[in-house]
Parts: structure tokens; C-alpha cells; sequence
């Protein structure tokens, strides 16, 4: 499948980038959440440099994703444990 070119703004700079036709939504997406954190860090901690805007987002980023692992980890955890407690009991009554 071909990419397609589009344009991206991030900090008020224009980033010209090639993504998959499927993948385009989630570029555009993910732009506008940028963009929107970068705002609201503005107003919150009244910054002006983007390149300190830009890296609180990504850090923020960054911590939203450790959380979200340590979630799907605990998840993936707890339903091990089940399948662990069910097989013992199919054990059990197999015997």
C-alpha cells in the first residue's frame, strides 16, 4: 500500500511525514492530543518554552504509559492465577 504525505503541526513547527493509509487517523489523532496537552501545560504552569512544554507532554506521556503496563500486567496476572485455580479444580475432578 502506498503512504500518504501529510503534515503535522507540534509546537508550531510543521512536520511533513509519510504514514500508512491505516495509520493516518492515529498520526492526526495523536497530533491533536499533543497539541492540546502542550496547551493545557501553558495555562497550568504558565510556560512559554516549547522545549520545556514538549518535554513535561513526554514525560506525562511516559508516566500514562507505565501505568497503563503495570495495569495490563496486574490484569494479565490476575487471569494466569484463575486459569491456574480452574485447572486444579478440572484436576481435581478428573481424579
Amino acid at each position: 500500500m502506498e503512504s500518504l504525505s501529510i503534515k503535522i503541526k507540534i509546537s508550531d513547527r510543521i512536520y511533513p511525514m509519510k504514514v500508512q493509509p491505516e495509520d493516518e487517523s492515529f498520526v492526526r489523532r495523536a497530533g491533536s492530543i499533543l497539541a492540546e496537552r502542550i496547551r493545557g501545560y501553558q495555562k497550568k504552569l504558565c510556560i512559554q518554552d516549547q522545549q520545556d512544554l514538549l518535554a513535561m507532554v513526554a514525560f506525562d506521556c511516559l508516566v500514562g504509559y507505565l501505568k497503563m503496563q503495570e495495569a495490563a500486567g496486574t490484569t494479565t496476572n490476575q487471569l494466569i492465577q484463575k486459569i491456574e485455580r480452574w485447572n486444579d479444580s478440572i484436576e481435581k475432578t478428573l481424579e
